[in-house]
């Protein structure tokens, strides 16, 4: 099997459970009263994101959207400014998996400002012609914080998947 330059061992498979898990706790966690300022991290758009690229059959556009009409429906917005937003980070997450997974996680941080950038955008657009107040430019600051988000995202939900699976006297593996 062909690795990818730096992964010292091979992963287990993702129990769905722990996927699903994890995409609720970033929904609890983006509901929690953290004083909601304008750059603050979407940590649901962090692990759609990862999950996009990790398992892009799993977890989908459907699912992108689903969870953005629940983040609508929590923040009062525009119905469907988030649904759209994690919709198309979804699809570009998707659409780059394979690139994105050679890099080390430094340049894959790097390589997903655009997309944290462009959702961020595409909220800010959707609020804007709606009617809404514009919240300034320092949303836009959430972006690169998300990115840098990245790693540690990385790590934790990797994690999991990692643990040592019982010896097989059978397989070497």
């Amino acid at each position: 099997m062909i690795m990818r330059p730096g992964q010292e061992q091979l992963l287990l498979p993702v129990k769905p459970v722990f996927m699903w898990g994890s995409l609720l706790a970033a929904v609890l966690l983006n509901m929690m009263p953290l004083g909601r300022l304008p750059w603050m991290p979407d940590f649901l758009a962090v692990v759609l994101v990862f999950w996009g690229a990790h398992q892009p059959a799993r977890i989908g556009l459907g699912a992108a959207f689903a969870f953005g009409l629940v983040m609508d429906v929590h923040e009062s917005s525009l119905l469907g400014q988030h649904a759209l937003s994690y919709a198309t980070l979804s699809f570009f997450a998707i659409v780059i998996h394979r690139r994105l997974l050679w890099y080390r996680l430094s340049a894959q941080a790097l390589q997903l400002v655009p997309l944290f950038l462009l959702s961020r955008v595409i909220e800010l657009a959707i609020r804007i012609v709606g009617g809404g107040i514009f919240p300034g430019w320092i949303t836009l600051l959430g972006a690169p914080i998300e990115a840098l988000l990245w790693p540690l995202a990385t790590w934790l939900l990797l994690m999991p998947q990692r643990r040592p699976p019982e010896p097989d006297e059978n397989r070497p593996l």
